[in-house]
């Protein structure tokens, strides 16, 4: 796809893509939390989840998004571009941004593998560990039906999750390690599976 002859459109795209990426897998995060104090306190579930703490965990996703994807700003402004802003991509990925340059991307990639591992893994981390908690509770349940329930609510947000995921992080690790070896269409296709499928499926 053409993202046009001018960077600071490219930078416009990407800092929407990616700024809503990042919010994403915040919200996701934020869910796993709704469906912990849902399933293992349900009876303290309004105290602790009141309006106010919904307001700060919304603006603590608003914040967090915008220092993570403030920085690439910068790092792709830096760069020299001296060849055609023909991206074979659907949309502006960072490193197919940065592969249009004739400089040196080195920090570019390491700062994207550094999001990837330490915005996006914490948020594994914390949505596998709210899980964890969310399934003992579940199997501590004495009715059959009440398991079935708390099963089936959380099934669809697992299902996002993977969804969201898997792509996403084989998306950024196949583009900074050995990606040239992995045909385009491959890395279109898992690109567009976090970027526009989970945000669709996900109320």
């Amino acid at each position: 796809s053409t993202c046009g002859s001018h960077i600071s459109v490219i930078l416009l795209f990407y800092i929407f893509i990616h700024y809503l990426f990042v919010a994403d897998s915040a919200v996701l995060l934020a869910m796993a939390f709704d469906r912990y104090v849902a399933i293992c306190y349900p009876l303290q579930y309004a105290t602790i989840l009141t309006s106010t703490v919904i307001r700060k965990i919304a603006a603590a996703i608003v914040t967090r998004s915008f220092i993570i994807i403030f920085p690439c700003i910068f790092l792709l402004k830096r760069l020299h571009y001296c060849r055609l802003n023909i991206i074979g991509h659907t949309f502006c990925e960072h490193i197919g941004i940065a592969r249009l340059s004739c400089s040196d991307i080195s920090i570019n990639v390491w700062y994207g593998l550094a999001v990837a591992l330490l915005s996006i893994g914490l948020d594994i981390i914390l949505i596998t560990v709210s899980y964890t908690h969310i399934l003992q509770a579940v199997f501590h349940l004495s009715s059959r039906d009440a398991r079935f329930k708390a099963l089936s609510t959380c099934g669809s947000h697992i299902s996002v999750i993977l969804l969201f995921y898997i792509p996403a992080l084989f998306s950024a690790f196949a583009y900074r390690f050995g990606g040239r070896h992995i045909p385009r269409y491959v890395h279109i296709i898992m690109a567009n599976l976090y970027v526009v499928i989970p945000p669709m499926l996900n109320p």
